[in-house]
């Protein structure tokens, strides 16, 4: 990330009447604080004590079924053994590009795509580029993308795992968003389709807790062994107080049932703030999102987003720089802004100074 940008952002998180419209955090009033309290109790009163010991680097063996379960029902040929728990998803895709790349490779990406994937593969000497067909490793989130909330049409599908069979290329699948699509449960992963050249990557940051640190990695079986020796390599294993806590969790509950709630939840705000958009701005271009947590607002103007960052930021409201999530330079300034953590009432007032600081912005330049 820009240094300014970051730096911009962590002082707008410390003021405390500034409304946040960035950020891609999940709504604290979905946190399911009590049943994780009572897991959390029932793990560390357990007599063997595992919540406090050392595990194995794939992760709880309880866990990683739970995982390869919800994608068997997904229709993914994915067994127990093939998963590896990670410390987020942001490891389980540091794993996967280390085995994959070299430095001074180029992975595809959509135009627009995940900041911090992005941020990962130049630190470590890879070339992000806009996928046209010619890079040897693609990363794609099919579900859900971010930042603009799109799923992967069918015949998009159909076509990059065509490629990837005609080339013999590896696709990186991030379905971190998948259990938030508005309109209906997450259809079949890329990893159903092509088992031997997707590298799946899940989460339960987005619909339990980021807090936790929990997500997985299912790399194709020839990559197996070797995943598990570089998890190994690089912290022994996952936390197990957070895999102890969640495997309790994740058995006592309907899955389903509770992230229902959660893309109602989620749905409902991306249409306020839909709404706030087209009667505040209504010369910006954005479409409604299918799931997530965000709306990807265009302008028509050429503008360092940056500096409307702090522009914005005195007005009182947070936005994400659209410079963050693009491969390459954009034509016109466009914004991330998130609808996941503010309520109804807090972001009519964000659209509200979003528009003034917009006004007065550009009166300014």
């Amino acid at each position: 990330m820009d240094a300014r940008i970051d730096e911009l952002q962590r002082k707008g998180a410390a003021i405390s009447n500034v409304i946040s419209l960035a950020g891609g955090l999940p709504a604290p009033e979905l946190f399911p604080r009590a049943a994780l309290a009572a897991s959390f109790l029932r793990a560390i009163h357990a007599p063997r004590g595992d919540a406090f010991q050392y595990g194995w680097p794939e992760g709880r063996e309880r866990l990683r079924a739970w995982v390869a379960s919800r994608l068997r029902q997904r229709g993914a040929d994915v067994l127990d053994k093939d998963v590896v728990i990670t410390s987020g998803a942001q490891q389980a895709l540091d794993i996967a590009i280390g085995m994959l790349f070299r430095r001074g490779g180029r992975i595809g990406c959509d135009a627009e795509s995940y900041a911090g994937a992005l941020d990962l593969f130049r630190a470590r000497g890879i070339e992000p580029v806009i996928d046209r067909g010619g890079a040897g490793v693609r990363y794609v989130m099919p579900q859900v993308s971010n930042p603009r909330g799109d799923a992967m049409s069918e015949d998009a599908r159909r076509e990059l795992v065509r490629r990837a069979r005609r080339d013999g290329s590896a696709i990186i699948e991030d379905d971190a968003y998948a259990d938030l699509r508005f309109a209906s449960l997450p259809g079949p992963p890329l990893v159903a389709e092509e088992r031997r050249r997707v590298w799946h990557i899940g989460t339960l940051s987005k619909t339990v807790s980021p807090g936790l640190r929990v997500g997985w990695l299912v790399p194709p079986r020839q990559f197996r062994k070797a995943a598990i020796e570089s998890k190994r390599a690089a912290d022994l294993q996952a936390n197990s107080l957070a895999q102890t806590i969640l495997e309790d969790f994740l058995f006592r509950i309907d899955f389903d049932r509770f992230t229902e709630r959660a893309r109602r939840f989620y749905a409902r705000r991306a249409q306020r703030l839909a709404r706030a958009l087209q009667r505040h701005l209504p010369e910006w271009r954005f479409r409604e999102p299918s799931g997530g947590f965000a709306i990807w607002a265009e302008t028509r103007a050429v503008a360092d987003d940056a500096a409307f960052l702090e522009f914005a930021l005195k007005q009182g409201v947070s936005v994400d720089p659209g410079s963050s999530f693009r491969v390459g330079p954009g034509e016109t300034m466009a914004l991330r802004l998130s609808f996941a953590t503010e309520n109804a009432r807090r972001i009519d007032e964000g659209v509200v100074r979003l528009a003034r600081a917009w006004r007065r912005f550009r009166r300014r330049r």
